[in-house]
């Protein structure tokens, strides 16, 4: 099996979490002879190459982010510009996000469905995973613990051409967080997380506080 990979992230590689989810993924992929040849949605010089090699393929994933439950603008706008399928084209998603809880990314998978009838491609399913949000930010093995397991994902994916299985479905993790969990991570981020962000902000060369609100 041959494979498109698109990285829907508009952050270029160095500073994108789906690029490095996608090191681990395809290194999974690939142990079984699956060969991939994959594209940057943020830079516009890849974006003719893009279009051909989505005209050509009939099995393509696009892994994405989702920003608040919003869907990659400059994604949109590339697909915007690629002509409807009219083969039998398999058409899957990665989608990550900082939220932890499954939840939070069922609005975008929902939309996902959508867009691949819209495309004219038959739907191959959705691998969902949040919480991965400080993925950037880690270097070796904290990186690795975060990412690692998407080879697994990677070798599910070339033995099933798309994420229908239990194993994929369970990947996701804790749809909703129980009501104690809830309430810890509530405390954590009005206290240790909103440290923790200030000085990221202050690293950041910020220098007015995390709630100031120039224009009230």
């Amino acid at each position: 099996m041959h494979v498109l990979i698109i990285n829907g992230s508009p952050r270029v590689k160095a500073f994108s979490n789906t690029d490095k989810i996608l090191e681990q993924f395809t290194k999974g992929m690939a142990e079984n002879g699956t060969t991939f040849e994959q594209y940057e949605v943020s830079d516009k010089k890849q974006w003719d190459a893009m279009r051909k090699a989505f005209a050509e393929n009939n099995n393509i994933l696009i892994a994405l982010p989702l920003y608040v439950e919003c869907i990659p603008g400059l994604l949109i706008e590339f697909l915007e510009t690629v002509e409807k399928k009219a083969d039998d084209t398999r058409l899957a998603f990665i989608l990550q996000g900082g939220f932890a809880e499954g939840i939070q990314l069922r609005c975008g998978e929902e939309y996902l469905k959508i867009l691949t009838e819209r495309l004219g491609c038959t739907y191959a399913g959705t691998l969902v995973k949040g919480d991965n949000f400080s993925i950037r930010f880690f270097e070796g093995e904290k990186r690795d613990k975060v990412t690692a397991p998407y080879a697994a994902m990677g070798r599910r994916y070339a033995q099933d051409g798309g994420f229908d299985s239990e194993e994929c479905r369970k990947f996701t993790g804790p749809e909703v967080f129980p009501a104690p969990v809830r309430l810890l991570v509530g405390f954590m981020f009005k206290t240790l997380a909103k440290k923790g962000f200030r000085s990221m902000a202050t690293g950041w060369g910020c220098t007015k506080p995390l709630d100031y609100k120039p224009y009230m």
